[in-house]
């Protein structure tokens, strides 16, 4: 699976699939996972799915399964992650939002929503 061109990567969100938490538009900033780095649950990801490799997304870690992690997005009803495409690859862990509402991420909406 291919790795995030650099350490520090510049990420435009497009789509619903995170919202509320990121919305389309949204720049994030993200850092490379190297390949077997540290992944937590809850954690806002750019990953890559085996099947599409190359579509890069935005999802957060649910938890780690057999050929890398299971990923969703916060958004229930307007989503392609782990329930269509099966285990993804996570190549990159955000870090922070830049623009339009600079700062951390929140934590994962209650589980009745995700």
């Amino acid at each position: 699976m291919r790795p995030l061109p650099t350490a520090w990567v510049l990420v435009r969100v497009s789509g619903p699939s995170m919202s509320p938490t990121v919305r389309s538009g949204d720049r994030l900033l993200a850092r490379r996972v190297r390949p077997g780095g540290r992944v937590r649950p809850g954690d806002v990801v750019v990953a890559r799915f085996p099947s599409r490799p190359e579509l890069l997304v935005v999802k957060r870690v649910r938890r780690a399964v057999e050929g890398g992690h299971w990923v969703e997005g916060d958004n229930p009803f307007l989503t392609d992650d782990s329930r269509s495409f099966g285990a993804a690859v996570v190549v990159g862990r955000v870090v922070v939002r830049l623009w339009p509402r600079p700062g951390r991420l929140p934590p994962a909406p209650p589980s009745g929503l995700a």
